[in-house]
């Protein structure tokens, strides 16, 4: 069973697809001395858009929600992949401490802790989940709509070390992205893992350090495979000290959109693409699709409405937007039942474990599907995704399709492991 999905089957995406399928060795090779020197991050989601001309990565989250979504064929590769992380980690590891997002009742959330915890039960550690919220002193236990229960614990810090009562884990494990800011509570831990690492919350992560990477990352897999970079990658630029709800800043944002759109005009006549284009202005930091709006025209930014200054003022947990990425904006042809969709790809440790289609009905396609009113339908592997057929024409093989996204998935992941060296704090520099 595979998604029907009508696709822009025409045109360089598949020449790309094409070229990545004949490149297959080289790439699981590139990809393999790559992981040699670097980390990957602990689990990762990637929201890949697919124009028919272009298939990019437009954002990389590092605290990935959504685990429910994913099918239950997908379970054993989760598992392994779970198993593969720990085993490189702490290969004696008996706990796992999960730590989700606090004040939080919201059913589909509490769906993929739960099947998180199933993830790592099924790999081999007693897992146990303990919150951030100090408002909680007692044991909760909260209902799922399955019939299913999760107990929340508070947590509790003794020598150096964070657990429960009567429960001392080797790795901590967020699946809280740490908006809000960095807790005290996880800071100098004593021979614990925390995964993934501080820096990786949106208290300090920057979308502009990955999209840095990830041009970087880009660039060299196009070099092996002898193509332009833009194909894969998205053009941005940043602003700092914007303050919309102010009105300052906006000229920069205003500058920057300018030259972006320009720069996107130049390569859309280089390939004979008639699309109007357009850029995504985004805050820098944060997640859950806020702090986002569409531009067309630069001009839009001379005076935006006041409800699109109070729309980017502030993103998850009430913070204040002050830094945004200006992003070249990549519309998505795949549809679903008439709906506009757009490919999830999940990971964890170095491999892709599964994902899903982001559906939206209400949504055209060069708008953000991550919004209210979105559905998500299983990417439904009926195949491996590892195993494309290379003698299948392009466009014409789901697996193909899929492989494709993984490959770019994993490309993201990469560049999030370049990423998290490069801001490491605790990292020693060399002169």
């Amino acid at each position: 069973m595979v998604p029907h999905l009508i696709t822009a089957l025409t045109g360089p995406i598949n020449e790309l697809e094409q070229r990545i399928l004949e490149s297959m060795p080289a790439i699981e090779r590139w990809f393999r001395l790559e992981w040699m020197e670097h980390t990957p991050p602990f689990y990762s989601s990637v929201d890949l858009r697919n124009a028919g001309f272009k298939l990019a990565p437009v954002d990389t989250n590092l605290f990935p929600g959504g685990w429910n979504n994913l099918t239950n064929e997908m379970l054993p590769l989760a598992v392994q992949a779970a198993m593969a992380a720990i085993e490189k980690i702490c290969p004696e590891a008996k706990n796992l401490l999960l730590v989700p997002e606090a004040h939080t009742r919201n059913t589909f959330y509490l769906a993929n802790v739960q099947r998180l915890k199933q993830i790592f039960h099924q790999a081999g550690l007693n897992v146990r989940l303990g919150t951030l919220d100090e408002s909680i002193t007692e044991p909760v236990t909260m209902a799922l709509p399955d019939g299913s229960e999760l107990v929340v614990e508070p947590l509790q810090r003794h020598r150096g070390r964070l657990g429960l009562k009567d429960f001392d884990p080797c790795t901590v494990l967020l699946n809280n992205d740490l908006s809000a800011g960095l807790p005290s509570v996880l800071e100098g831990l004593h021979e614990q893992y925390l995964l993934p690492p501080l820096h990786a919350g949106w208290a300090v992560r920057r979308k502009s350090n990955h999209f840095q990477s990830y041009e970087e990352v880009a660039k060299k897999f196009s070099k092996l495979l002898g193509m332009d970079p833009w194909l894969i990658n998205p053009m941005f630029a940043q602003c700092g000290q914007v303050d919309f709800s102010e009105g300052e800043g906006l000229e920069c944002v205003q500058t920057q959109a300018d030259a972006l759109l320009t720069k996107v005009r130049r390569k859309y006549k280089e390939y004979g693409i008639n699309e109007k284009p357009f850029v995504v202005v985004k805050a820098d930091n944060g997640t859950y699709g806020m702090g986002i709006m569409m531009v067309r025209d630069a001009k839009e930014l001379a005076d935006p409405s006041r409800r699109t200054r109070n729309k980017m003022s502030v993103v998850k947990d009430g913070q204040q937007v002050s830094q945004v990425i200006i992003q070249e904006g990549v519309p998505t042809y795949e549809r679903m039942n008439d709906a506009v969709a757009e490919p999830v790809v999940y990971m964890i440790d170095r491999y892709v474990v599964g994902g899903f289609y982001r559906v939206h009905a209400e949504r055209g396609t060069d708008e953000n599907l991550n919004a209210p009113g979105a559905s998500f339908v299983p990417l439904a592997f009926a195949e491996s995704n590892q195993l494309p057929r290379p003698g299948a024409k392009p466009g014409a093989s789901a697996p193909n399709r899929f492989y494709m996204y993984g490959v770019i998935g994993r490309l993201a992941m990469l560049a999030a492991s370049y990423e998290l060296e490069a801001t490491d704090p605790d990292a020693e520099v060399y002169e």
